[in-house]
């Protein structure tokens, strides 16, 4: 099973609770090491004795918030402490300027869907210094503007499909009869016009439907235009995943295990889970976070995946995130997934214009 929803605690978190668990989270994420009692009473902001806060991180161990990797070592936060932590962050948290700026900069309108992507995957890695990943629009659910054949060498064709965001799927054909460049540029014609503005699987079902009647046997071109129009649009549904940074993240200390780091390798290596993973991520239009054994992306790793759907209008096209390990700085993270996957649907919907 891809996600495994983790089991919550029902009991309410006293306000004492809530400010060590809290002090844990942020000195874990800050320095990477088990929180000590000790270490948590000296903040002085708390008021609290050794003894309270060692009695109230046990009590915070056993409600599942926090756990004890050895029994001579401090305490690091579950998957149930992380998400106490992040629901306990201001609701509305503004995006630092700087990289709100880098991001407005790097989104232009005028720039096409694939180009805008690209930039998403390299300003959440540059941004964050953990991983980017972007999970593109499957070409079948986009918006076709335009469809072009190209003669290659033999009885081959290249198919250049364009979506009205500016994505572009190119597909390779084999036709047992060639047809003449002028039979291509007519096909290519009579496609695009009568099926731009129609998603590509739409004018799929179109074709097929057409295909059907009788028409389409008497006319020999239009039977020749959709014969090929149905090869070359067949097949072109799946996403794809952009990833960018995997060399930076590599220098965090969780991934001085060799093991660790084969396991990361392998996620990436084998894209077709990946999107799959990805895929089953994809939960209305708000920031996910998913954390650590709650989904078979992270939980091997003991990773966390920050992510959140883009658009163009009211069609959802795919989703960006940032990929990195648990102890993620999670209070800036969210807002910059946040802000970026905004801006990237208002540039995208630009495009379509």
């Amino acid at each position: 099973m891809a996600n495994r929803p983790i089991h919550r605690p029902s009991k309410p978190l006293s306000r004492r609770d809530e400010e060590i668990l809290r002090d844990v989270v942020r000195t874990f994420i800050m320095h990477g090491a088990p929180v000590s009692s000790r270490t948590v009473a000296k903040d002085p902001r708390l008021g609290l004795s050794a003894a309270t806060v060692r009695n109230t991180m046990a009590d915070l161990e056993d409600a599942g918030y926090l756990s004890q990797p050895h029994t001579s070592a401090g305490r690091v936060p579950t998957e149930v402490g992380y998400h106490a932590y992040i629901d306990g962050l201001p609701r509305v948290t503004s995006v630092a300027e700087t990289d709100k700026r880098a991001i407005d900069a790097s989104l232009p309108p005028e720039a096409d869907g694939e180009e805008l992507v690209d930039r998403a995957g390299h300003l959440l890695s540059d941004l964050t210094h953990q991983i980017g990943i972007v999970l593109t629009p499957a070409i079948g659910e986009t918006v076709l503007r335009e469809l072009t054949l190209v003669p290659l060498s033999g009885s081959r064709v290249l198919c250049v499909v364009v979506s009205a965001n500016g994505f572009v799927d190119h597909k390779i054909v084999e036709l047992e009869v060639i047809p003449s460049r002028e039979e291509l540029t007519r096909a290519s014609n009579y496609l695009t016009e009568n099926f731009a503005g129609t998603t590509v699987r739409e004018a799929r079902d179109q074709l097929l439907v057409l295909m059907a009647e009788e028409r389409a046997q008497v006319d020999k071109l239009l039977g020749k235009t959709l014969a090929l129009a149905r090869q070359a649009l067949g097949g072109t549904d799946g996403p794809d995943v952009l990833v960018q940074g995997t060399s930076t993240v590599l220098t965090q200390p969780e991934l001085v295990d060799v093991e660790r780091v084969r396991r990361l390798v392998d996620k990436f290596d084998d894209r077709a889970r990946l999107v799959t993973l990805l895929n089953q991520l994809i939960d209305g239009r708000g920031v996910r976070v998913v954390i650590g054994a709650e989904s078979d992306l992270t939980s091997d790793v003991d990773f966390s995946l920050v992510t959140k759907t883009y658009q163009a209008g009211d069609r959802t096209l795919g989703s960006v995130g940032v990929f990195g390990p648990s102890r993620m700085e999670y209070q800036r993270v969210i807002p910059l997934v946040d802000y970026l996957g905004e801006r990237l649907s208002r540039a995208l919907e630009t495009t379509v214009g």
